[in-house]
């Protein structure tokens, strides 16, 4: 893995944007009217935040992979890791196309391993799009998924 992935829920995104622009000193890579992302050199993280998605705070943690060989690896990890592992597959969310898994740790803190390859034009998926889970509910995308 070479990224780590760190999404917040928050109430006010513009205070959000000033407090960590401030604190990184660094200006979001890509800003828009519900979303802010980082990408991060040091320390090396993709920090985003995001308005819409429930309760502010820790909406979901991650390992971003660089490429295919190191997604197989890390999905491989996640299925050792234990737990259900919800293969998401395809996806377009948060301003980009992904392949993504997700699974909770013990304590029901939700990871999600991801590849993206492309970012989404035109703000399609601008907001939050539903995608199946392992249970009969549904989550939202960039949200905690359902246990």
């Amino acid at each position: 893995m070479k990224r780590l992935h760190v999404n917040l829920g928050v109430e006010d995104l513009a205070a959000s944007v000033a407090f960590y622009t401030e604190l990184f000193a660094a200006e979001p890579t890509l800003l828009k009217s519900d979303y802010a992302r980082w990408m991060l050199e040091d320390p090396r993280v993709n920090f985003a935040v995001r308005t819409g998605g429930g309760t502010p705070g820790v909406a979901h943690l991650g390992l971003q992979a660089e490429d295919r060989t190191e997604l197989e690896a890390v999905y491989a990890r996640l299925a050792r890791a234990g737990g259900p592992v919800l293969d998401e597959g395809e996806t377009s969310c948060c301003y980009s196309r992904s392949n993504k898994r997700w699974v909770r740790d013990p304590n029901g803190v939700a990871w999600e391993a991801f590849l993206t390859h492309g970012t989404v034009p035109g703000g399609e998926h601008s907001r939050h799009v539903e995608v199946p889970v392992a249970t009969p509910s549904a989550r939202k995308c960039c949200a905690t998924p359902s246990s």
